[in-house]
């Protein structure tokens, strides 16, 4: 059995972790709702249910929560449209690849992750793409990720995932899997949660597979 290694998108591939938070803040502003600095943080590794639920309960936008995802998920896909790549992201899948089976395990949704890959050519490096919202619940939880160890056929035992977050280091170590971390350098996960990783590295160009060999050995 190939080993596999499991991608987070947002924070991870791409810059959009301030993305997300400006959209759902000027979106939360304009319609009668009271933004807080810590409610991006909050909502990282949500669910799209999860995170519009808060929006509505926590930070009072009276729409219902179906109707705020889909407009905070429209203006998403449309600054999305150019991505914000970090560097080192295309050469790291380049390098991955021809070792391993690649999936991704996001928090964002579907045609979130899916304009995403078409947009920057990503969709040929992986054999799986798992959004959140097709499990029971989102990061820290296991589930996005058990439910990519399922779709790849793998085994926590021969799997990395790499991962930003604090919920996403949490999400995929409760599953049972190795973890490369790469901090978030505008959310940075706690040291409770790095405490969690298998390895942290500073960026994308210190992934290969040496250092995932390494997590695995």
């Amino acid at each position: 059995m190939k080993r596999c290694v499991i991608f987070d998108l947002d924070g991870t591939l791409i810059e959009s972790e301030g993305i997300w938070r400006d959209v759902r803040r000027e979106f939360v502003e304009t319609h009668g709702g009271r933004w807080n600095d810590g409610a991006q943080v909050a909502m990282i590794g949500m669910r799209t249910d999860e995170w519009a639920r808060y929006i509505h309960d926590d930070l009072g936008v009276a729409l219902p929560p179906a109707s705020i995802a889909q407009r905070v998920i429209a203006a998403v896909v449309a600054r999305l449209r150019r991505p914000p790549i970090l560097p080192g992201a295309d050469a790291a899948l380049e390098r991955l690849e021809p070792a391993f089976r690649l999936g991704l395990a996001t928090s964002a949704s579907l045609p979130v992750a899916q304009s995403v890959l078409e947009s920057t050519g990503w969709k040929r490096f992986f054999d799986v793409v798992v959004s959140a919202d097709a499990v029971a619940r989102g990061k820290p939880a296991p589930d996005v990720y058990l439910r990519a160890l399922d779709l790849l056929h793998a085994t926590p035992a021969r799997t990395a995932a790499i991962e930003d977050s604090a919920n996403g280091i949490r999400s995929a170590h409760a599953a049972g899997i190795a973890v490369i971390a790469i901090p978030n350098k505008e959310f940075p996960p706690d040291a409770g949660a790095l405490a969690l990783a298998s390895r942290v590295i500073e960026n994308l160009d210190a992934l290969d597979a040496t250092v995932v060999c390494g997590v695995l050995a």
